[in-house]
């Protein structure tokens, strides 16, 4: 499960069973979000959470760490054994928007920045694959 979290708004994505293909699950409320993982995990199978590691340019943090951090701590604690794996999200919200537009999407549809937030944690999830099949 790929976790793009944010101040209002955290994007969500999974995964199959064989970890083919990166499919957006949803947009939740922040203040919501832990309650509906802890849901969502006593149904499907989640053995590693993918979290973005917001940085900016030059590579040192920015300032969503201060809410990313808390909520990583969090998550450990809650489920200490599943894996935490950590990605760079840079670009990940301006990939997500012109795939929107690559695909076809309607001006009036691009504006939904829960959808957004749910793209940008399917191409987070997608790197994660990319990078652990090397």
């Amino acid at each position: 499960m790929a976790i793009d979290y944010g101040r209002v708004r955290t994007g969500l994505a999974v995964t199959d069973p064989m970890r083919i293909i990166a499919t957006a699950l949803a947009t939740v409320e922040t203040g919501r979000v832990m309650q509906y993982i802890k849901e969502y995990c006593a149904r499907e199978e989640v053995d590693v959470f993918v979290v973005g590691d917001a940085k900016r340019m030059d590579g040192s943090p920015s300032e969503s760490m201060q809410i990313i951090e808390p909520f990583v701590a969090a998550l450990r604690e809650v489920f200490p054994e599943k894996e935490v794996a950590r990605v760079d999200e840079r670009f990940t919200s301006k990939m997500a928007f012109q795939t929107m537009i690559d695909s076809g999407l309607k001006k009036k549809d691009r504006r939904d920045k829960g959808m957004i937030d749910r793209v940008a944690a399917t191409i987070m999830l997608q790197d994660y694959m990319r990078g652990v099949r090397g």
